[in-house]
């Protein structure tokens, strides 16, 4: 196990940082805080502007004769039905984040929107729907196409590992194979390791949230680390099972629950109202597409596109290494055209009802019912979607299963992510060994516990920014290879115009 470079590496760069972790928390704090100071300061444009870049790139590729081409052979089959497919997708991708922030993003940005807004106003509600949709819709699953497209690719139609570094083939030869190669590959690992870390720390506080609103439990440092602790065995039993008898189970049960949870919430919610924010929202979405998609305001109003939106394109770049190499397991045998439609589309439809759902109930009953929701949102963000269903009937069975909704995808989530670790550091081999899954178990769940001693949901979001930064880059020079690759195919044989 410890012959593999790149595992090897990439595990003492991590141990390394948990380790300095443990001795110091305060310099670690200190020292994240510098690193994301700078890149926001010097880097942010650049997220701006890949992010938009990524989405014209999926729609160009699905929309050109390229589309026709299998991520396969051409006889191929999908693997997966697409209730299956789309219950994967959506759990790996989103999942955790998106009960997190369903309700906290819309009433955090009415609390407290940029300066040329005037907070807890009609345009305020206006702007906090508008931008949670922004920040959770087409972009993010641009960002992990991009990624997903290129492993399925050059995995599955060449022959080639599903690692990151195979997607350059084109530029790199087989120089791919050496150091740049491995240093790409560790690159990814790092990423991911941070990315998902946040995910983790999220979901954690949040679960420890509902049990203190629910049952009283103590809201603390110490008890979110036995949370961690005790959702960490329960990922790594999910990881021992297997892909097909785990992960494809888990997320499937989940995704019913979330459809429950949610069809229960508007028809027991203010269902026109909801339904009218949804109209409107997705109309404003659509119609300041292209403003919003390079907007970071540098005269006025930078600092809340600081915290907000280039957080969460760094955030799904982390993520683009761990969700990419997964969705491009599972989506062997659909066509460029069909994968990206598919994985553009339905995720950020399902994510768009999610927040008209959660957010617009959270919205009628603070603009409408004069309820003080945005206040305990913006002292505490994690306390949001239980204080909701305290306004509505069967509250403590709607709290409870969110409680199992929060730990199940925490579990899904922890046990892709292990899965792709595994598959990083292990050659490709799709199916890597027990003993390196349980390693990066552990070792992604120290990390995210780490950061929540140094400096808590700051210092989570702090690092996803830090860790995103070299991956833009990798992004980027992986459109140019996928295109180039997909140029060399002989047109007559292997394009079906």
């Amino acid at each position: 196990m410890f012959q593999d470079k790149v595992f090897l590496t990439s595990l003492v760069i991590v141990v390394v940082f948990v380790l300095a972790g443990v001795i110091d928390p305060e310099l670690l704090d200190r020292a994240s805080a510098v690193l994301h100071g700078a890149i926001i300061a010097h880097f942010g444009w650049a997220y701006m502007l890949s992010g938009f870049f990524f989405l014209v790139f999926c729609l160009v590729l699905a929309l050109s004769r390229y589309g026709e081409i299998k991520l396969g052979r051409d006889h191929e089959k999908p693997e997966y039905t697409y209730f299956g497919w789309f219950s994967m997708l959506f759990a790996a991708g989103m999942g955790i984040g998106l009960i997190f922030w369903g309700v906290a993003e819309p009433l955090s940005h009415y609390m407290d929107p940029p300066e040329f807004i005037q907070p807890e106003t009609g345009q305020a509600a206006t702007f906090a729907m508008r931008y949670s949709f922004f920040h959770w819709g087409l972009h993010p699953w641009a960002i992990y196409i991009v990624m997903s497209l290129g492993i399925a690719y050059f995995s599955f139609r060449r022959g080639m590992p599903p690692l990151i570094s195979s997607c350059f083939y084109p530029m790199l030869g087989n120089r791919i194979y050496g150091p740049i190669g491995n240093f790409i590959d560790i690159m990814a690992v790092f990423a991911t390791i941070f990315g998902i870390a946040t995910s983790l720390g999220l979901g954690a506080i949040q679960i420890n949230s509902g049990l203190e609103h629910l049952y009283g439990l103590p809201s603390s440092t110490g008890f979110t680390l036995l949370i961690i602790l005790v959702t960490t065995l329960l990922f790594m039993i999910s990881a021992a099972v297997g892909l097909d008898k785990g992960i494809q189970t888990l997320s499937k049960t989940n995704i019913l629950l979330a459809f429950a949870l949610l069809l229960f919430m508007l028809v027991a919610g203010p269902t026109s109202y909801i339904l009218n924010v949804f109209t409107d929202t997705i109309g404003g979405y659509m119609g300041n597409m292209l403003e919003m998609s390079l907007a970071v305001n540098p005269f006025l109003g930078q600092e809340w596109y600081k915290n907000w939106t280039l957080f969460y394109w760094a955030w799904w770049i982390a993520w683009s290494p761990f969700v990419g190499i997964f969705v491009a397991r599972i989506s062997r045998g659909r066509t460029i055209r069909e994968f990206i439609s598919g994985a553009l589309l339905v995720p950020t439809l399902l994510t768009f009802v999610w927040f008209s759902v959660f957010g617009g109930a959270s919205l009628f009953l603070e603009l409408e019912q004069g309820t003080n929701i945005g206040l305990a949102v913006q002292s505490d963000v994690s306390t949001g979607l239980f204080l909701v269903f305290d306004h509505f009937p069967g509250a403590l069975i709607l709290s409870n299963a969110a409680l199992v909704l929060l730990i199940v995808f925490f579990v899904t989530s922890a046990d892709s992510a292990t899965f792709v670790l595994g598959i990083m550091t292990s050659k490709g081999s799709p199916n890597p060994s027990l003993a390196k899954k349980i390693t990066w178990g552990i070792t992604q769940s120290s990390v995210a516990a780490i950061l929540l001693v140094s400096g808590g949901l700051t210092a989570l979001q702090r690092m996803a920014i830090t860790a995103a930064l070299p991956f833009n880059f990798i992004l980027l020079f992986m459109c140019y290879n996928i295109w180039k690759a997909l140029a060399s195919e002989a047109p007559e044989s292997r394009l079906r115009r």
